[in-house]
């Protein structure tokens, strides 16, 4: 993987401050649902970007934060800004609870203002898990204790966000995936396996091209491994009637196969076309098992472009192939 690919693949900042600020309401049922049922949504939630510059302006610590304030109202009226500091480095920090507490009393000073910090550890360090800063001397005693939450706890519910109708679960499961997984193979198949359940879920075109988006940004994958991706994209669509091709395109994806498969052959011909299809059939299907390999070995040129036009519509690798 190329230092420019490291770039890509661990910058996960940005797509949760969009997640953020479309699914605000959303991440706090999946993850806080206490506070939740706190709050009056029929009133909205507003973004407060430029207060949270004003008082995060000389943060230089280097490492990936995404921070976002975002104003409510509470059941009895009151006006509550919500601080939410998601932690998306891979290594804990020993300043985070200071800089939660420091973030806190900087916009109650500066605005007058009820707030409410969150943390969310996308780490996946067990041990680390900050819940108060303290601080004590000669009487003097200070405590500030946040609510936060461990993404990988969620590692052992994962069914619950499977099933969940909460569009953050795709959000949580993309995180989770984007730290645990290394081997460029092993995260292209949880990505094509995220994308396959977002539109399995019968949103709607925007929601899924929002989605798309947030879950593309974070599971970043070899720039060798996004064009077969790409295609196994097009597959699902043509397999669940969804042509939303603007959504990768939109993304400045490579476009794929003229809307299809057609440009998928040119480039299965130049890679070699059995091996384009062995990588589109382990994706779609699953690992490779032995007499397909052989078979795949075995065609004809015509019978392999054949097999690239049907693997689109195919519904299991021995309609695809034919029986062994």
């Amino acid at each position: 993987m190329t230092d420019q690919d490291s770039a890509r693949r661990t910058d996960h900042d940005s797509p949760w401050k969009d997640a953020l600020e479309s699914y605000f309401e959303e991440f706090v049922q999946l993850l806080f649902p206490a506070i939740h049922e706190e709050v009056d949504w029929s009133r909205g939630y507003s973004p407060m970007d430029k207060e949270l510059q004003q008082i995060t302006a000389d943060a230089s610590s280097g490492r990936r934060h995404a921070d976002k304030l975002i104003k409510v109202y509470a059941r009895d009226g009151g006006e509550t800004w919500v601080l939410v500091h998601v932690e998306v480095q891979g290594e804990p920090e020993d300043g985070f609870a200071q800089r939660m507490y420091t973030y806190q009393y900087r916009l109650r000073d500066r605005y007058g203002v009820d707030v409410v910090s969150l943390a969310v550890l996308a780490d996946t360090s067990p041990g680390f898990r900050p819940k108060r800063f303290r601080y004590a001397r000669w009487g003097c005693e200070l405590s500030f204790a946040f609510p936060m939450t461990k993404l990988i706890d969620w590692e052992a519910r994962w069914a619950d966000l499977e099933v969940s109708e909460n569009v953050f679960a795709l959000v949580v499961m993309a995180q989770i995936k984007a730290k645990r997984l290394d081997n460029g193979e092993e995260r292209q198949r949880a990505k094509v396996g995220l994308i396959r359940l977002l539109y399995e879920r019968g949103y709607s075109r925007a929601e899924i091209q929002r989605l798309f988006h947030i879950i593309d940004w974070m599971i970043q994958l070899p720039r060798g491994l996004e064009r077969g991706f790409l295609e196994v994209v097009y597959a699902i669509e043509e397999e669940k009637r969804m042509p939303y091709i603007n959504t990768a395109e939109r993304l400045g994806m490579e476009k794929g196969l003229e809307q299809g498969m057609e440009k998928g052959l040119e480039q299965g011909h130049n890679l070699g076309v059995a091996d384009t299809l062995r990588k589109l059939i382990a994706l779609k299907f699953g690992e490779l098992p032995t007499w397909a390999d052989e078979r795949l070995s075995q065609a004809s040129d015509e019978q392999l472009d054949e097999w690239v036009v049907k693997i689109l519509s195919a519904e299991s690798l021995e309609a695809l192939l034919g029986n062994h």
